[in-house]
């Protein structure tokens, strides 16, 4: 990588000096505002952004927070309680007064370099807020944190060894975020294609309307003791076992064989729908389907997928689907030619789109792991025994 080839050089002989984030940093306080607050204030297109813990944040109009208490500078904002988490945001900007922030008053300091060296450090403040109920940190937590500063005597080397670094992280974060949006982009071409296809004027296309339980045949699994599953796979545990949310471990025995879709049947997520290959062995928290004769099962994945069954659930604390009720659902299913075409055209997107394997979700992982590696080889300065974190 030519951008570490030339760090490299920069970085020969550099001294390093390790300095609190109070020192290096000026940090900010936040405004008085209730959740609330923030709700009823809030405007898709106003100007002013207010951070609240978590993911929450508010848009508001500059004259609803006191102008001590806008923030106008790049900043790294401390989500302290709950999650335990730093933001950067460089546009005006107010916050929770639980939380602060900090920014940079010194032209030699890089505010997005700290950023990125605190970002490495989160488990570091996660650990210590999970010392309380309430997992949260206090500012001395922070304003004591140690940062390495390099060539801190000669401060445009400092600040030109910092903007590389930052360059080199901000090329990374950019393309994982323009194959994030390019992600949910095919998404939604992928739900806007697959209602295009699975949606017929049934005087035009060749099939009958049919129950589901007239296409496919639907049991619910069996129920196995929990300590009848272990999370691994080991030498006699050699089957995954599938409930209502997903795979939750392996165990000795199966309960299925062959191609089969898993449709969850208990939880909030009922009516996820799954396909399954091989043996495995599915809990009475799924409902097992095979297709009869005559029917495609990659389109019948696709069709269950479309018809959102999670809404079919029971209303109560434990939502819940009755195999009896989804066998009642009624649907139009063309000839078995057109349900290949249409799975064909789906998979290709569902591949694109869901696999971990292959396509996006798989290209994502990759970059994020390389920015990983390079932002934890850029930060990895000599450490001397008396930083504490």
């Amino acid at each position: 990588m030519s951008e570490l080839t030339y760090l490299e050089k920069l970085l020969d002989g550099v001294k390093v000096e390790w300095q609190t984030l109070g020192k290096v940093l000026k940090r900010t306080k936040g405004t008085k505002i209730t959740a609330g607050q923030m709700k009823a204030l809030h405007k898709d297109n106003a100007p002013l952004k207010i951070f609240a813990g978590g993911k929450t944040v508010a848009f508001v109009d500059f004259k609803d927070i006191p102008e001590k208490d806008i923030n106008r500078e790049p900043s790294i904002i401390v989500k302290s309680r709950g999650i335990i988490e730093f933001e950067y945001y460089d546009k005006p900007f107010s916050h929770k007064n639980e939380m602060w922030s900090y920014h940079s008053n010194n032209d030699a300091i890089s505010i997005k370099y700290i950023y990125y060296f605190l970002k490495i450090n989160e488990g570091y403040f996660q650990k210590i807020g999970g010392k309380m109920q309430m997992p949260q940190i206090a500012t001395p937590d922070t304003d004591k944190f140690e940062v390495p500063i390099p060539c801190p005597d000669n401060p445009e080397k400092s600040l030109a060894i910092q903007s590389e670094i930052v360059r080199i992280l901000d090329k990374f974060t950019e393309l994982t975020a323009e194959l994030t949006a390019e992600l949910s982009m095919r998404k939604k071409q992928y739900n806007y294609y697959r209602d295009q296809l699975l949606s017929f004027k049934e005087d035009e296309v060749e099939g009958k309307r049919k129950t589901l339980g007239e296409i496919m045949k639907m049991r619910a699994g069996q129920h196995i003791s929990a300590h009848n599953i272990i999370e691994r796979k080991e030498e006699s545990y050699i089957y995954p076992c599938f409930g209502g949310n997903g795979i939750r471990g392996y165990v000795k025995e199966k309960s299925h064989d062959g191609e089969h879709l898993l449709i969850g049947r208990q939880g909030a997520l009922c009516g996820n729908v799954q396909r399954m290959k091989g043996q495995f062995y599915a809990t009475e928290h799924a409902v097992v389907v095979s297709v009869m004769p005559g029917i495609n099962i990659d389109w019948a994945f696709h069709m269950l997928t479309a018809m959102n069954l999670n809404q079919y659930a029971s209303k109560s604390a434990q939502p819940g689907l009755a195999v009896g009720k989804l066998q009642e659902l009624k649907l139009f299913v063309p000839s078995i030619e057109r349900q290949i075409y249409i799975a064909a055209i789906l998979d290709k997107f569902d591949t694109l789109t869901n696999s971990i394997t292959e396509g996006l979700p798989r290209e994502i992982e990759l970059r994020q792991k390389q920015y990983e590696y390079y932002r934890d080889l850029l930060f990895s300065f000599p450490k001397p025994e008396t930083v504490s974190n």
